[in-house]
């Protein structure tokens, strides 16, 4: 999938691949959709194209462009060059490209020319609209080890032992 929405921001409309040949996904047959008591299959996937490429077999897969991205971000400027943080950075960026219309939603928006250009991931041409977005918490679990008779877990009756 991840190709599919690479491909399609990069303009390509199919790709060959080798993976999937000699599968449902090649040959057809794959549901697509079900019936409404989810038993039987009302829609089955049709055979896709396969070609040889120097003794190789493989499957021709078509892009998946979208016709909008709701994507989060962390820091972006005004001119709508994006900075992700951490796994953001995994499929936002295909995603964006991908779209017709992407919309991104930013911890922080700073002045145009503020970020550094080596640090911008998805740069401002692929962002159609930039929303700042608010109350951010990060609830991030942290474990926390103790001495059996330190003074904050005698007085805290909330903290357990390991």
């Amino acid at each position: 999938m991840a190709e599919k929405l690479r491909s399609a921001g990069a303009g390509i409309p199919a790709f060959y691949t080798q993976t999937g040949y000699a599968t449902m996904v090649q040959e057809g047959g794959f549901p697509i959709k079900l019936s409404t008591d989810g038993k039987k299959a009302v829609l089955l996937s049709e055979r896709k194209e396969t070609k040889v490429f120097n003794g190789r077999n493989y499957v021709l897969e078509e892009s998946l462009p979208g016709d909008f991205a709701l994507i989060k971000g962390w820091k972006a400027d005004t001119k709508g060059n994006v900075i992700f943080r951490k796994t953001a950075r995994n499929f936002n960026i295909d995603c964006a490209k991908a779209a017709k219309v992407s919309i991104v939603e930013v911890e922080e928006i700073v002045d145009e020319g503020k970020l550094d250009p080596d640090h911008i991931h998805l740069p401002g041409v692929y962002v159609d609209r930039l929303v700042l977005g608010e109350k951010y918490q990060k609830r991030i679990e942290k474990k926390v080890l103790y001495k059996e008779n330190s003074e904050a877990s005698s007085n805290n009756p909330e903290v357990k032992k390991c």
